[in-house]
Order: structure tokens, then C-alpha cells, then sequence
């Protein structure tokens, strides 16, 4: 039994090297690299990359979905203690927006394939429609289509992200809070209400929080601290 136990281990260790290195290989835009070389980054042998994965395209999928399904986990123990679907979806679309700075690596493998974010069962997608339609289902929002609903979310969440990765000079807050505000009224929430939201406090152990995130998938060393504002 214990033999067992010690290969799986061995198994279970092989394949988050082999996700680690494809997400450092996807946040630097090398998406077309040869396994030979993921498998010399993981530390693994050469050989062992099939035993995991049936190809790189797989590789990189688990690891879009890993990164996703960690920083999801992560907001939704933020919310916790909210009770207003659309409170919690204004402060997940505000605190994800705000790990465009503070983790410019995470948030390169958040956006290298948006189709694989939207449609992914883990990360923030499933989240987001699982507050939308709540949120509908109370009345709060005017939403008809779910699938349409996600899609106008995660558009503007992938140009939002683009936009701060892109201009280092742009103001943060100003811009993810702004876009916040702008999808929250695309799906009916009047313009004082959504300012309201937008405005309220953000959990203050964001930054820490998202850097273990980050440093838990071997994307932590790139990190642009600053506060929440």
C-alpha cells in the first residue's frame, strides 16, 4: 500500500511540474513550445509528459483551467459573507480586475485563451453566471440570456485587462471600477446604484491573498504591490 502511495505522489508531483512550467510558458506568449522543452523546465523526463497528457493543446488547457479554478476558489472564500448576488459579483469582477496589476504573470495565463475562460468549468466564468443568474432570478438583474449575459462579462473583463496590461500609466481603480459600473448597468442596475457598488470596501487581504495564489501555481515572481484602493 505504502508503495502505491509513493507513486502516487511521485504521478501527482510530475503533472503540477508539468502545469507549472506551461503556465510560465504561456504568460511569457510561448505557447508554441516543444514538450522537450516544458518537460526540461518541469524537471520531468521527456517520456513522462504522455503518461499526464495526450498533448500540448491538453497541457495548456489544464493549465488555463488550474489557474482559473485557484483564483476562483480564492474570491468566492472573499465572499463568503455576502448575501446580494450582485454584491458578489461587483466585488469579484472588482478584485479579479485588480490582479491585472498585481499579478501581470497570473493575468497573462487568465487571458491567453479567452474561449478556454469562458467556456472552462472552474475560474471565474461559472462564477460569474452562477451570480448572474441569481441575481436575474431576484429581479436585481434584467438579464434574458445567461450565455449572452457571461459573454458581454468576459468580453469586458479580457479588454479591461488588456488595457491595464498594455498602458502601465492608466489609473487602476478609475478603470476597473469604471467597468464594473458599466457592466453592472448594461444588465440594469440604475447608474447610482451601480457608483454605490463600486465604491463599497474592499477586503483588505486581497494583495497577500492573491500573491499566494500566484506563488501556489509558480507565477510569483513578478509582482507589482500595491494597495487596494
Amino acid at each position: 500500500m505504502s508503495e502505491n502511495n509513493g507513486l502516487e505522489r511521485r504521478k501527482a508531483r510530475t503533472r503540477a511540474a508539468l502545469i507549472a512550467a506551461a503556465q510560465g510558458f504561456i504568460a511569457a506568449g510561448k505557447v508554441n513550445a516543444p514538450i522537450l522543452e516544458i518537460t526540461q523546465a518541469a524537471d520531468v523526463a521527456n517520456g513522462s509528459f504522455y503518461n499526464h497528457f495526450d498533448s500540448r493543446e491538453d497541457l495548456w488547457r489544464e493549465a488555463v483551467d488550474s489557474a482559473l479554478g485557484t483564483l476562483g476558489d480564492y474570491l468566492d472564500s472573499l465572499t463568503a459573507d455576502l448575501t446580494d448576488p450582485v454584491e458578489m459579483f461587483t466585488q469579484s469582477f472588482r478584485l479579479a480586475g485588480r490582479a491585472f496589476r498585481l499579478q501581470p504573470h497570473l493575468s497573462r495565463v487568465l487571458l491567453s485563451s479567452e474561449a478556454a475562460a469562458v467556456a472552462s468549468e472552474q475560474g471565474l466564468a461559472p462564477r460569474s453566471r452562477r451570480d448572474i443568474e441569481a441575481a436575474a432570478n431576484q429581479g436585481r438583474f434584467d438579464v434574458d440570456d445567461l450565455d449572452r449575459a457571461l459573454a458581454l462579462v468576459s468580453g469586458a473583463f479580457a479588454a479591461m485587462g488588456r488595457l491595464l496590461l498594455d498602458d502601465p500609466d492608466r489609473e487602476e481603480t478609475a478603470t476597473v471600477d469604471g467597468m464594473a459600473a458599466d457592466v453592472l448597468r448594461a444588465m440594469g442596475i440604475s447608474t447610482d446604484e451601480a457608483r454605490q457598488l463600486c465604491d463599497r470596501p474592499l477586503p483588505q487581504s486581497f494583495d497577500e491573498g492573491v500573491r499566494q495564489v500566484s506563488n501556489s501555481l509558480g507565477l510569483g515572481d513578478e509582482v507589482d504591490a500595491h494597495p487596494i484602493a
